[in-house]
This record gives structure tokens, sequence and C-alpha cells, in this order.
């Protein structure tokens, strides 16, 4: 399923439903790390999900949604 609003933020629904599938996807689909280029491919951005936090940052400075 490909979206055209690509240019456009999330609306909460949307957002609602992509946080729901990032935590389906960390729990069943990392086992210990997946790393990602999305976006636009001139203007990439990267995505790193791990199984512990990155090093030198302490778990305090993650948010939980």
């Amino acid at each position: 399923m490909r979206s055209e609003g690509h240019e456009e933020p999330l609306s909460g629904d949307e957002l609602e439903l992509f946080l729901q599938y990032l935590h389906r996807f960390a729990r069943h689909d990392v086992d210990l790390f997946a790393l990602m280029e999305v976006g636009d491919p001139a203007d990439p951005r990267y995505v790193t999900v791990t199984t512990k936090p990155a090093p030198g940052v302490d778990r305090s400075a993650y948010r939980r949604p």
C-alpha cells in the first residue's frame, strides 16, 4: 500500500496507526536492530530501531508515545 500524501504531515489518526504498527514491528520483527533509509532519495532520513538505547544516551532521553 502506497500513499500519495508524502508531502503532507500525518493526521492524528494516521499517527496513531503508525505508532501501533511501529510497536508491532518492534515487538515481532526486530531481533537486534533494523536499519532503514526512508523518504526522498535526494534528502533521505535514516532510522535505526534497536533493542537497546544508543551508546551514550540515557534511557530517560527516550519518550514513550
